[in-house]
C-alpha cells in the first residue's frame, strides 16, 4: 500500500481485572519434563494469572511449543513462568491473584501478534471517509459514493476507498465517468484496496492539471480512453499529481483515524504494528504517548526517497530506545502490486502479454540511493511483489557498503524466482510477508503469472525451507488486522469456505505460523530479547482468547475471538471495552 495518513490510539490506564475463567486443558505438547525452578524474585510481582494454559512462545518454530500454568508480572515485564504452585507462592501482599479456570469458559493465553506491517493512517482515514471494502459490484461502488456526496458540504473533496474491481462480475476498472455521475460537482478520487491505483474523477483531474498530454512521473502511468483523454485511473506515482492538491486532514481528523485504527488493532490481539504513515501521524503518536494514551507499541517506518538529511533529523527526533514509539527502517517501493498489474516481473503477465509492470527505479538509482542510506545506519525494507522487483532489492543489497547485519528486509516478496531465495538466504535478508493476502489473490493470481509462475508464488515453505526468516503481517487496511486469518491461510493455503485450495505444497506448520507473527516479526525490528515470548525479561504483551489456537481445527481459526489484551502487564482492550 502506498503512503498515507496515520496510527494509533485507546489508553492504557491501569484495568481492573477481576476474575478470569478457564476451563483446564492439556495441550497436545508440553515443555521438557524437567525444568528448573523458577528463581525468587526481589520484589514481589503486581499480578499473578495462575491455573492457565499459557503458551509462552518457546518451541513454536520446531512445533513443540512450551505450555506454563502460571505467569507473575512486574514493571511491564514477565518475571517468572511456571507450575501455580511455584508462581503463587511468590506473591505479595498487594498482589493481584487472578485465576484463569472455570469449568464454564475456555481461555487461552498467547504471546500478544506483532504485525510486521501495517498502514493505521490509511486504514483511520478509510474509516473516516468513504469505505469501499468489499463492495460487490460497480453499482454498489457508485451507490456509496452518492450517498457520501449529497451529505457533503459545496467543494468537500470526496475521498477513502479500499475497492476491488476483481470482486465484481465484469471486473472492469471504474471510469471518471462513472464517478463524475454520482458526485456531484464534488473532486472525488478513492484508491483501490492495494493502494497501488486509483480512480479520480473529472474535477480532480482538472485541480490537479491532469490531461492525455502531461507526461506521468517516473515509475507512474496515466490510463488513456481511445480518444487520448485520462479515464480517472492513475497508476502508483501518477497518483501523487492528486495527492498533493487534496486539502491535508486536520489535527483532530488525524487523531480520530488514528484512534480508530488501534481500536482495531487491539481487539483483534495485535500488541505491536510496524507502520508506515505520514510524519503527521507519529507527530500525533508523540502527543498520545505524553498523554499518557499510547497503549499500542509503534515502530514507525520512514521514506526511503525522503533526502538523507531529513530522514537522519527525522530519525533523532524521538528516542530510538522509547519501547512504546521509535522510528524503525527506510520503506522503499520498488514496483506496485498484482492485482493492478503494476507489480514488476521478469516476463510479461500471463494475462496482459507485453506489460511486465512499473518498476519505480532503475538499478543505479536505487544502489546510489541504498547504499548512501546504509552507509548512515539505516535498516533498509523494499516493496516488491514481483520477481524482478525482488531482483532489484537484492541486487542493491548486495553492494558493498549495504551490511548484511542490518536485517534489511523484503516486504510481501510475492513472486520471487526460486534461484533468488538463495540471495535472501546469502544477504541475510528478512522476508516480510502477508498470508492473508493469498485468501484475495488466490481467486486471479494464477490468471496473473500463469501456472509455472504461480507455483512459486506465496511461497512460505519454501523461504523457511532455505533458512530465510519470516515476519508475518496483514498489510492493513489491504486485509483486515485480525491475525487469525492470516494463521489460516499460512497453515491451509485455502479460500476461507475451505473449497479451493493454492499450491498447498507451500503451507507451513502452526508453530511455524505463530512464530513469524510473535518472534520473528520481533526479530525483523531488533527485539528479539524482549518481544515475541512470555518469558522472564520480555515485555507483557499478551492476550487471551477463546480457541486454543494449537489444538482447534484449522477452520475455526477464522473464528477465534480475543477475550482480553495486554500491553506490558496493563488490560488495554477487554471484550468491546478499551481502557480508557
Amino acid at each position: 500500500m502506498r503512503i498515507h495518513p496515520a496510527l494509533l490510539a485507546a489508553a492504557i490506564a491501569a484495568p481492573t481485572l477481576g476474575s478470569y475463567c478457564f476451563a483446564q486443558s492439556t495441550p497436545t505438547h508440553h515443555a521438557p519434563a524437567k525444568k528448573p525452578k523458577p528463581a525468587p524474585l526481589a520484589t514481589a510481582p503486581e499480578y499473578i494469572f495462575f491455573n492457565a494454559v499459557i503458551y509462552t512462545g518457546e518451541g513454536f518454530s520446531d512445533d513443540k511449543p512450551q505450555t506454563v500454568e502460571a505467569m507473575a508480572i512486574g514493571g511491564g515485564k514477565v518475571l517468572a513462568i511456571g507450575t501455580t504452585e511455584e508462581i503463587t507462592r511468590m506473591a505479595g501482599p498487594n498482589t493481584h491473584l487472578k485465576d484463569v479456570n472455570s469449568s464454564s469458559t475456555s481461555t487461552f493465553i498467547f504471546p500478544g501478534f506483532n504485525d510486521a506491517h501495517v498502514h493505521l493512517g490509511g486504514a483511520g482515514r478509510t474509516k473516516l471517509n468513504i469505505d469501499l471494502t468489499g463492495v460487490k459490484s460497480l453499482a454498489d461502488m457508485l451507490a456509496k459514493i452518492s450517498a457520501a456526496a449529497k451529505d457533503a458540504p459545496t467543494g468537500h473533496w470526496l475521498t477513502g476507498g479500499n475497492w476491488d474491481h476483481t470482486l465484481w462480475a465484469q471486473k472492469t476498472l471504474p471510469t471518471r465517468q462513472d464517478l463524475d455521475a454520482v458526485t456531484a460537482g464534488h473532486p472525488a478520487f478513492l484508491d483501490r484496496i492495494d493502494g497501488h491505483i486509483a480512480i479520480a474523477n473529472s474535477a480532480a483531474l482538472a485541480a490537479a492539471g491532469i490531461t492525455g498530454k502531461i507526461k506521468p512521473p517516473q515509475g507512474g502511468a496515466i490510463d488513456l480512453d481511445a480518444s487520448g483523454e485520462p479515464t480517472g485511473i492513475l497508476r502508483e506515482s501518477a497518483q501523487d499529481l492528486v495527492y498533493k492538491v487534496i486539502p491535508p486532514p486536520s489535527h483532530d481528523e488525524r487523531r480520530r483515524g488514528d484512534e480508530l485504527a488501534i481500536a482495531d488493532a487491539l481487539a483483534h490481539g495485535v500488541t505491536s504494528v510496524q507502520d508506515f504513515s505520514d510524519w503527521e501521524d507519529f507527530l500525533v503518536y508523540e502527543q498520545m504517548e505524553k498523554e499518557g494514551k499510547l497503549n499500542l507499541r509503534i515502530t514507525e517506518w520512514l521514506p526511503f526517497i525522503m533526502p538523507l538529511d531529513k530522514l537522519k533529523q527525522m530519525r533523532a527526533h524521538h528516542d530510538a530506545n522509547d519501547p512504546m514509539l521509535h522510528t524503525g527502517f527506510l520503506k522503499g517501493f520498488m514496483d506496485g502490486s498484482l492485482g493492478s498489474r503494476t507489480a514488476s516481473l521478469k516476463a510479461p503477465y500471463a494475462d496482459d502479454p507485453g506489460n511486465t509492470g512499473l518498476p519505480q527505479y532503475t538499478q543505479p538509482q536505487l544502489n546510489k540511493m541504498a547504499v548512501e542510506r546504509a552507509q548512515a545506519g539505516f535498516q533498509l525494507g523494499f516493496h516488491a511483489i514481483g520477481d524482478k522487483a525482488a531482483a532489484m532489492a537484492l541486487d542493491a543489497y548486495a553492494q558493498p557498503g549495504v551490511s548484511k547485519d542490518a536485517r534489511n528486509r523484503i516486504e510481501h516478496a510475492q513472486v520471487v524466482d526460486p534461484a533468488d531465495i538463495q540471495r535472501f538466504v546469502k544477504l541475510s535478508v528478512i522476508a516480510s510477508m502477508q498470508p492473508s493476502h493469498l485468501l484475495t489473490d488466490m481467486n486471479w493470481a494464477e490468471d496473473r503469472l500463469g501456472p509455472k509462475r504461480a507455483a512459486y508464488s506465496y511461497a512460505w515453505k519454501a523461504f523457511l525451507d532455505a533458512g530465510v526468516p519470516l515476519a508475518f503481517g496483514t498489510d492493513y487496511p489491504v486485509e483486515p488486522i485480525t491475525p487469525f486469518r492470516g494463521l489460516y491461510a499460512a497453515v491451509t493455503r485455502m479460500n476461507e469456505k475451505g473449497t479451493k485450495s493454492y499450491f498447498p505444497e507451500n503451507k507451513i506448520t502452526r508453530g511455524q505460523a505463530l512464530n513469524a507473527y510473535t518472534q520473528g516479526s520481533a526479530y525483523a525490528e531488533f527485539a528479539e530479547k524482549h518481544k515475541g515470548k512470555l518469558e522472564p525479561g520480555f515485555d507483557a504483551d499478551f492476550i487471551m482468547v477463546d480457541m486454543n489456537l494449537y489444538k482447534v481445527g484449522a477452520q475455526a481459526l477464522l473464528y477465534t475471538k480475543v477475550l482480553e489484551t495486554f500491553v506490558a502487564g496493563q488490560e488495554v482492550f477487554t471484550g468491546n471495552t478499551f481502557a480508557q
